[in-house]
């Protein structure tokens, strides 16, 4: 994979990240924390006087700023309704800053830990949580950030994986096949559901990023914010083998149902969704391999034995997207 390119964030050394927030009229104590992100840069900069502010730059050149505030405007719209998201901060009525050629936002350090999902009542608080988000996420449409759809998340990675020979050569035409095999079981997922309604998700609904407090959940970094069918923000919460999945599945839907109704067509979409994100990951992996944060974090990618362990994957997912849904529909 090619190293050459300039690293992304080169040129993001402390004393460019602590003037950064300066700019704003802020009074940096000089603490700066890196914090677990690797699409952006995060940190956690002290300030005198102040709690500490977390301060997000944006990788370079991969939202345009209007698709940037759009996510801003949604995560803002969240918290105008009192739901527990963490919107960027204002300052003199902007939300997207830029300096030293960085583009940036900072947001209020909310902390938490890992939600307890094998409790029912976890499950019915977060479904609770993701209903009223798409109840606030169908009032409106996003004009600038993407669709997931099975061209963009599907078809273009694996057309970008294959024509830049980033497999192992013995095992190329072997993915190429499973690959379309999977895409074409994507495909029939979509056409089982039919015409489901699309509207602004969370997008990366995974553990990760719902952190857990004593007054409940609230979600962290909208970055990967789309429009998309409703299931796109339940699935990832679910985990173990089929029984346990639709037990899962049940509480969270309790939840939801009490602000924003769900169509069960949508369980057909389940399977073709998480098949769809294997793929996707692979190819971000890869995009992304001339930052120097991710070979330093992902090592294992791009072994041979990395893509023999996608290839069993995707056969699964091929053999899973024929069953029914977890409900019936």
């Amino acid at each position: 994979m090619d190293n050459a390119h300039t690293p992304p964030f080169a040129g993001l050394a402390p004393d460019a990240i602590l003037d950064a927030v300066e700019s704003l009229g802020l009074r940096a104590s000089g603490s700066l924390l890196a914090l677990n992100s690797y699409e952006n840069r995060v940190y956690q900069v002290g300030l005198d006087d102040e709690a500490p502010l977390v301060a997000k730059f944006y990788r370079p050149e991969r939202w345009s700023d209007e698709a940037i505030l759009e996510e801003h405007a949604f995560s803002l719209q969240l918290a105008e309704r009192e739901i527990p998201a963490v919107p960027p901060l204002v300052f003199d009525g902007r939300t997207l800053h830029s300096h030293g050629g960085f583009r940036f936002a900072l947001f209020a350090r909310r902390g938490g830990r890992v939600p307890e999902l094998d409790r029912d009542e976890t499950l019915q608080w977060v479904g609770r949580f993701l209903g009223r988000i798409h109840a606030v996420g169908r009032t409106e449409a996003y004009r600038h950030r993407p669709t997931l759809d099975i061209q963009s998340f599907g078809r273009e990675p694996v057309d970008f994986l294959l024509n830049g020979r980033l497999l192992p050569p013995e095992l190329e035409e072997v993915y190429r096949g499973v690959a379309e095999q999977a895409l074409q079981g994507v495909a029939r997922c979509f056409e089982r559901a039919g015409a489901v309604a699309q509207l602004r998700l969370h997008g990366d609904c995974h553990v990760g990023n719902l952190l857990w407090t004593d007054a409940g959940p609230h979600f962290v970094d909208f970055d990967d914010s789309r429009t998309g069918p409703a299931v796109q923000d339940l699935w990832m919460l679910l985990s173990g083998d089929r029984a346990e999945q639709s037990r899962q599945l049940g509480e969270v839907l309790a939840g939801y149902e009490d602000f924003c109704e769900f169509d069960l067509r949508e369980l057909n979409l389940l399977e073709g969704l998480r098949t769809l994100r294997l793929m996707h990951y692979s190819a971000w992996l890869a995009r992304r391999w001339h930052d120097p944060a991710f070979p330093a974090a992902f090592p294992w990618f791009g072994a041979q034995r990395y893509w023999e362990e996608q290839i069993l994957s995707l056969r699964e997912q091929i053999a899973l997207m024929d069953e029914p849904p977890l409900w019936s529909c």
